[in-house]
Order: structure tokens, then C-alpha cells, then sequence
């Protein structure tokens, strides 16, 4: 009988314990997944669902059908870790901590400060669990910008934008683990990364399901080298006549540095790379949905900046920057617009589009405000959550402005339907004005028609950034 007391009185004293451990599950559950898939040098013209005729992406029209999809979407900068830094960080070009490519020895880029406050640690504050997974380039490993010390639990992918520019490295990192990969030593391919890296993403999603996350998936898809497996590739050969052919020194030892493989057929490589990445969006939607998690997740899939022309890209025959004038480092639309969809079934319009002006700055505060969460530091975003919920006002940017420091420096500012360039900086280039409503191509040069609105805007322009004690603009 005795016995028979204590085991009550022990589940009496349970009960409160489980009811409450049950209410954390349940509120837990309540706060959505995040997933943010970022495409590398991927043309706001290389998805079907924006334009592109010669090839199909079906994952990703599907996400843009189940959801919304921007029309004047911007990346960070044209080039990729200021890009992302401007993501991580909630602010432009002129006042983000990394504004260029910087790299360090013997590998990775130089490091985003401890003191910056990133998305990963936003998301962290509100009980998420983070996770980023491809490629990283905003610190070298174990420096103040590796992921570990940005508000990442977890990191699998190329800590170095760099060594990222090859699809069969000799080793990606785990966290801090260098892990070595000797069948893609030299010359031999062995290990395609972006399969490894996607397999690790999945299996975070996987081991996570039951608790909120954000994973941060940084595809290196399809950034030069134009490389993948031969089944990949076999689908393709023959279908993009005439062919482009690629011919690089990648028959040497220690080539994997950053230099790119040769390709004699750079367009059916190309397709199948873009082909890839489309079926690994489909796979982490299908997990989503298998999980039972859809309509408690939101899928955000965009990418860094404008379509390259390197290890044999060929941008112009596939249209991939779309009806706009530059590539890659260039501050035309080309250059910074991108695609960019937004999905969560139940809560976003399914088959829905927007034409409001948006940039990367603006991913933290929309996540701050979909947590109910404060940013204590200051930041160029708005949130752009009223859009996806169609709930409540929607503000909106007075300006978006961007530099670049290669080149001789360029800078851009976008006020409404106003654009106004500026090239080589370091000696003082001329002004251009471009009205993006009536010319969104950027072929006519309005500067020495409307000098009043060039003043103005450079106005604005010149005081939009301020020094860094890493970066100076000269």
C-alpha cells in the first residue's frame, strides 16, 4: 500500500511537469520553419516561371504557383559575399560589414565581425534552431565570421567562396571538422559536393522536424565550373546547339583552387546544373510535405546576384538576365535583380505575384516581425511580411542603394522608378538616369536631360554609406 502512495504521488508530480513540457511542444510547433534557399549566380531570366524559353524548371515554377512571386526583388550586391553579408545583416552595401571579396590564407574570405548581428542569431533568440548548408563566405574557419560564431548550431558545406568554384573539392567542412575527400584528389572526381551538401540539408530538416527551424541553404548551383555527374549531363548533350566549348588548364595538379574544369558542351551543362538545383528545391518540398511540416513552413528561394560569364557561362544565349541590361559586378538590373519566391501553404496566396520593391535587407525584419521579435541594431530593412500575408500596410523604401569595389567602383541608387549608375568612381565618372517604368532595360540615358534629378539623387547617393574600418571605398 505503501508502495502503491508514493508511485501516485510521483505521477501526480509528474503531470504538471508533462503538461508543460507537452504546452512547449505545442508552441514550438506553432513558430514556422524557415527555409531560405539562395542560388548562386542564378539570371532572374533562368527560371521558366520568369521567362526562360529554352529549358523548363518545374520544382520551381510549382513553388511560385503554391505561392508569390516579386517582380523587383534585389540582391545585396552583384557579387557574393557583400551579397550576402547584406542578407545576414539587414543592411546595404554602404554600411554592411563585408563589401567585397576579400580572401584570406590558406582558405576563405575575410571574416564578418563578431559585433554584426546576423538572421542566424535573430532566429536563435526566438528559439530556433539554425542550420546553413553550401557555401559560406564570410569568414575563414574558426575565425569571428565562421558560422559557428554567427549564430549557426550547425555548418556543412565550402567555408571559401574560392574553393567553392569547384564541384568535386578535395574536402568541405563539417562545423569545424575538415573533412577530406582523397577520391577527388588531382584531377579525379569522385564526390559531386552539391549532392553532399543536400543530403545534409535534408537530414537536417529530418532530425529537426519536431522543434522550429532555419535552415539557410546556400546552393552553389550553378555557379562556374560548368560541371556535373554524367547522367546529369547525358540528359542535355545535343539539345543546345551550337554548342559552346570551354577549354581551361585542368589537367594539373592543384588545379581544384579556384580555377575552373574545361566543358566542350557549356550549354548542356549549364541546363543540367539548373535542372539539378530545380530537383533538389522539389525534394526539400517533398520532405516538407512528408513530414506533415507545409503548412507551417515558409520557403523563401531567390539568388545572390546576376548570371556570370565565366568557365564558359554563356548568359546571352539563354536570355538569363532576362529583358535587362548586365551580368554579374554590374549594378544595371541585370546585374542585381533577381527572382524570388515565397511559399507557406494557408498563408500566402497561391498563384500570387507582386511588384513591390524589395531587397535582401529586407529577409531580417520580415522575419523579426513574422517572430513578433525586436532588432536592437540599427538596419536598412522594411519588412515585406505585409505583402506575403496581404495583412496590414505594406511601407516602403524611399531608396535602395548598392556599391561595388571592383572595377574601378560603382555605385546605384533606385528611388521609386528612378535609377541613377554610377561607374568608375575612383575617377569620378559621370552620372546615368534611367526611368525603370518606361525603360526597365536601362538603353536610355536621361542624365543630360534632367540634371535637377541627377542632383537630387546623387545626393542621397553620396551620403548612403559609411566607412568601414575593414573596407574603404577609394
Amino acid at each position: 500500500m505503501k508502495s502503491l502512495k508514493i508511485f501516485f504521488v510521483l505521477i501526480l508530480n509528474l503531470i504538471p511537469i508533462l503538461c508543460n513540457s507537452q504546452e512547449n511542444i505545442r508552441v514550438n510547433k506553432s513558430k514556422p520553419n524557415v527555409i531560405y534557399i539562395l542560388a548562386d549566380d542564378l539570371g532572374y531570366g533562368d527560371l521558366s516561371c520568369y521567362g526562360q524559353e529554352k529549358f523548363v524548371t518545374p520544382n520551381i515554377d510549382k513553388l511560385a504557383k503554391e505561392g508569390m512571386l516579386f517582380t523587383q526583388h534585389y540582391s545585396g550586391a552583384p557579387v557574393c559575399a557583400p551579397s550576402r553579408s547584406a542578407l545576414l545583416t539587414g543592411l546595404n552595401t554602404g554600411h554592411t560589414p563585408i563589401r567585397g571579396n576579400k580572401g584570406v590564407e590558406p582558405e576563405g574570405q575575410f571574416p564578418i565581425p563578431k559585433e554584426a548581428f546576423t538572421i542566424a542569431e535573430l532566429m536563435k533568440q526566438q528559439g530556433y534552431v539554425t542550420g546553413a548548408f553550401g557555401k559560406w563566405g564570410l569568414g575563414n574557419p574558426e575565425s569571428e565570421g565562421d558560422p559557428s560564431n554567427q549564430g549557426f548550431d550547425t555548418f556543412y558545406g565550402y567555408n571559401c567562396q574560392l574553393l567553392a568554384h569547384n564541384y568535386y573539392p578535395d574536402h568541405l567542412w563539417d562545423n569545424n571538422k575538415k573533412v577530406l575527400f582523397p577520391e577527388n584528389e588531382g584531377i579525379n572526381n569522385g564526390q559531386y559536393a552539391p549532392n553532399l551538401i543536400h543530403n545534409k540539408a535534408l537530414s537536417f530538416i529530418e532530425k529537426n522536424k519536431n522543434q522550429p527551424f532555419f535552415l539557410y541553404y546556400a546552393s552553389v548551383l550553378p555557379h562556374a565550373e560548368l560541371i556535373v555527374p554524367q547522367k546529369n549531363l547525358d540528359k542535355f548533350i545535343g539539345k543546345f546547339n551550337p554548342e559552346k566549348v570551354y577549354k581551361a588548364k585542368d589537367n594539373k595538379e592543384g588545379f581544384k583552387k579556384g580555377e575552373y574544369s574545361s566543358q566542350p558542351n557549356s550549354h548542356a551543362a549549364f541546363v543540367a546544373m539548373i535542372t539539378l538545383l530545380d530537383d533538389q528545391v522539389g525534394e526539400i518540398v517533398s520532405k516538407i510535405r512528408e513530414l506533415g511540416l507545409e503548412n507551417n513552413t515558409l520557403i523563401i528561394f531567390t539568388s545572390d546576384n546576376g548570371p556570370h560569364k565565366e568557365g564558359g557561362a554563356d548568359p546571352d544565349y539563354f536570355k538569363s538576365n532576362g529583358a535587362f541590361r548586365g551580368y554579374k559586378r554590374d549594378l544595371y538590373e541585370g546585374g542585381i535583380r533577381v527572382p524570388m519566391i515565397a511559399k507557406w501553404k494557408g498563408k500566402i496566396a497561391a498563384g500570387s505575384t507582386t511588384d513591390h520593391i524589395s531587397a535582401f535587407w529586407d529577409v531580417m525584419p520580415t522575419l523579426a516581425e513574422l517572430e513578433n521579435a525586436k532588432i536592437s541594431t540599427p538596419i536598412d530593412g522594411i519588412s515585406f511580411l505585409p505583402t506575403l500575408l496581404k495583412n496590414g500596410t505594406q511601407k516602403k523604401h524611399k531608396h535602395l542603394y548598392w556599391e561595388f569595389h571592383e572595377l574601378g567602383g560603382r555605385q546605384a541608387i533606385r528611388q521609386k522608378n528612378w535609377k541613377l549608375v554610377k561607374y568608375n568612381v575612383i575617377q569620378n565618372g559621370k552620372y546615368e538616369l534611367y526611368n525603370l517604368k518606361k525603360d526597365s532595360s536601362e538603353t536610355q540615358d536621361l542624365a543630360s536631360k534632367m540634371p535637377e534629378k541627377v542632383a537630387e539623387l546623387a545626393k542621397i547617393l553620396e551620403s548612403r554609406r559609411t566607412e568601414s574600418n575593414v573596407f574603404k571605398f577609394n
